[in-house]
């Protein structure tokens, strides 16, 4: 082993000592000798150039890290100028893809219960896929190891991976809890309702020619507007025979199968807008405080696109929840001001705000992680999966393939933006 100041030199003996087979007498010759005297000087200096090019390194990350970023595409006046017009665009396309769905009771093609709305429902489940798998993901992973943040734990473990995984498992307990809870809140509901409006009078007795006790039903309002057709004359008043009571079953399951239906799109609507507002204020925010345009104009018309469709599918949900009209509409404001409502806060603060601090990475990291978690499960689970194994699509094999190319299509194009942004 070499060891002390003077091992390159040592290093250089050996290597010119093997390779030309030279013995010792031969390495004190002139040519070999003035080889080490040239390059003696240079190697003594070597560990030193080595940290000395170690710290231009670490100085030129620093320098990365407390740039803006703009690469050289700075123009102030020109950045706000697209930003303002991103906010207006945005804002119009997203206010366009959430009201389509819920002014579909006006429209025939649009309601929800038409095989169109679940064409373009798919559609639109395909590109929140591809936003979360193409674009949120593979940028929360590349925030969470950036050369501005520190080497542990950072660089040491794929956080961004890590977190969206739990956020999807997260997700499927809010899902499974907020089921339980709006089902046993409905049934609560449904039972006390039934006591108020159901009057039972039950008569016991034999009648004068000595038969059974009879049923009679004395307030039957309740009964009569739970069903759409009209009794057979007589029969209110009377005994209640099995074959009425096996049909009033059926209709009683019928109604709780579309009540359940009604609490899962409630939630579904819910959990879903959580996930897009999640990381549309991320985006909003690094588009407002970047000062350069050329990354300005190729976000404009991808994120313009993207809203319009993710509001779609959020549209969609929401007006098949049958939610109240000042719940719709605030549900429908918030999903359309808050990307263009990041980007306001993002001007305001543009001049203070250092998006490569640890802390503005960090969060942007953890937020994007979060919100793919969700849109992933969200996409596969309660958009995709829910509509592609009804039984009306799995009956339909012509809605079935329709839907399919959809589908991929939405997600195909919204990957193809991934070249541009």
């Amino acid at each position: 082993m070499i060891a002390g100041r003077n091992w390159p030199i040592a290093l250089v003996r050996n290597d010119i000592r093997n390779k030309f087979n030279l013995g010792e007498e031969k390495m004190i010759s002139l040519p070999s000798n003035i080889l080490l005297r040239v390059l003696g000087p240079c190697l003594l200096n070597l560990p030193e150039r080595i940290l000395d090019a170690a710290g231009i390194v670490r100085t030129a990350a620093a320098a990365m890290c407390e740039s803006d970023g703009d690469g050289g595409c700075r123009n102030e006046g020109e950045a706000l100028f697209l930003k303002i017009l991103a906010m207006v665009a945005i804002l119009v396309t997203g206010v366009m893809g959430v009201a389509l769905p819920l002014l579909g009771k006006r429209l025939t093609c649009l309601r929800t219960d038409r095989g169109f709305f679940l064409i373009a429902k798919a559609l639109a489940a395909g590109v929140i896929l591809a936003t979360a798998f193409v674009h949120i993901l593979p940028d929360a992973m590349l925030v969470l190891q950036s050369e501005c943040l520190p080497e542990i734990p950072w660089k040491r473990f794929p956080f961004g991976g890590f977190i969206a995984m739990f956020s999807a498992m997260a997700t499927l307990v809010v899902d499974l809890l907020s089921t339980g809870f709006f089902e046993r809140k409905h049934h609560k509901h449904a039972s006390s309702s039934s006591l108020e409006d159901q009057d039972l009078d039950v008569e016991a007795g034999a009648d004068s020619n000595g038969s059974q006790p009879k049923l009679h039903i004395v307030g039957m309002h309740a009964h009569a507007a739970s069903h759409s057709h009209s009794h057979p004359q007589g029969l209110h008043g009377k005994e209640l025979g099995f074959e009425h009571l096996g049909h009033a079953h059926s209709a009683s399951f019928s109604d709780e199968d579309d009540e359940f239906a009604r609490i899962r799109h409630i939630i579904i609507s819910q959990v879903l807008e959580l996930g897009i507002i999640t990381h549309s204020i991320i985006i909003g925010l690094s588009l407002g405080v970047s000062q350069s345009p050329c990354t300005i104009r190729p976000l404009l018309g991808a994120l313009s696109f993207h809203q319009f469709f993710e509001g779609f599918a959020l549209g969609g949900c929401i007006s098949q929840a049958g939610f109240k009209p000042l719940s719709v509409v605030i549900m429908a404001v918030f999903f359309a001001i808050t990307t263009p409502g990041g980007i306001a806060i993002g001007i305001g603060i543009s001049e203070v705000y250092n998006p490569k601090s640890v802390k503005a990475l960090v969060v942007e990291g953890v937020f994007y992680s979060v919100s793919a978690g969700i849109l992933v499960y969200m996409a596969l689970v309660n958009l995709i999966a829910a509509d592609f194994l009804s039984k009306r699509m799995r009956c339909d094999h012509r809605l079935q393939t329709l839907s399919l190319l959809s589908l991929f299509t939405g997600a195909t194009l919204m990957s193809l933006l991934a070249f541009w942004v």
